[in-house]
């Protein structure tokens, strides 16, 4: 039977550099303390990027359920049931989804309010203390991991093998 590495190889790359250096000398983003800082806030900025793309997918459902209401209410008129349609067109077709507002609005607001501050911090942060390196800290890790491993001894059955 062929083992995990067998069949695809091992993860550990010893001669590979790191992707992204930290910034050398005297620059305060030099020490392990401020890469582990700049990492935070770069991760902290990634949660707002993918709740970004929550509230667009949001704005985008908003938008598509409309649509579909409307294609349900001209098939309620075509089988008869005009007033129906008519009454729930009246209260829901063009609704704000909140006081004065349709989804395009909130995404607006949220980028111009939240989005684009946090943005400019954390490349601000990224600028001054990583040299304007994106992922110091995650090219790090990846440089440790592919040649240091987990810190984890290999058993006698998968012996470390160097490539």
């Amino acid at each position: 039977m062929s083992t995990l590495r067998d069949r695809f190889g091992s993860a550990r790359r010893p001669g590979r550099t790191v992707t992204h250096p930290r910034p050398a000398g005297s620059n305060p983003g030099a020490d392990d303390a401020t890469v582990d800082a700049v990492g935070k806030i770069s991760a902290a900025f990634e949660v707002v990027e993918n709740a970004r793309g929550m509230l667009y997918a949001f704005h985008r459902m908003s938008g598509e359920a409309d649509l579909a209401l409307q294609d349900g209410l001209e098939a309620l008129r075509a089988a008869g049931h005009r007033q129906l349609a008519d009454e729930i067109d009246d209260v829901l077709v063009g609704r704000d989804v909140v006081r004065d507002m349709w989804t395009f609005q909130l995404v607006e607001a949220y980028d111009e309010q939240y989005w684009q501050v946090f943005r400019e911090a954390a490349a601000l942060v990224q600028d001054e203390l990583s040299g304007g390196a994106p992922h110091v800290f995650e090219a790090e890790m990846k440089h440790r991991e592919q040649t240091e491993g987990s810190g984890r001894e290999p058993t006698r059955e998968e012996p470390r093998e160097e490539h």
